[in-house]
């Protein structure tokens, strides 16, 4: 590499990419947040205590990573290698 720092600055087919990776990351964290959510609703309804907020919040967790998923497939596949 040079001497010149990069100054933050992407090279544009990289842009995509990096973009489909944080795709890729919020994916990731919805998925463990409805996991986390639908455990607690099972168990709040085996329990007989009320579960109607926590189903909401299950139902508006999962329609975000539906959504997000969905936007997921119109970016390019992940190229770039990370390196260790």
């Amino acid at each position: 590499m040079s001497q010149k720092s990069n100054l933050g600055n992407v090279r544009r087919e990289n842009r995509r990419v990096r973009s489909g990776e944080d795709f890729d990351i919020i994916i990731g964290f919805l998925g463990f947040w409805a996991v986390v959510l639908l455990v607690v609703t099972v168990w709040m309804e085996v329990t007989a205590q009320p579960a109607l907020g926590w189903a909401l919040g299950l139902l508006a967790m999962l329609l975000a990573l539906y959504g997000m998923i969905r936007l997921r497939r119109r970016l390019p596949q992940r190229t770039a290698t990370r390196r260790g």
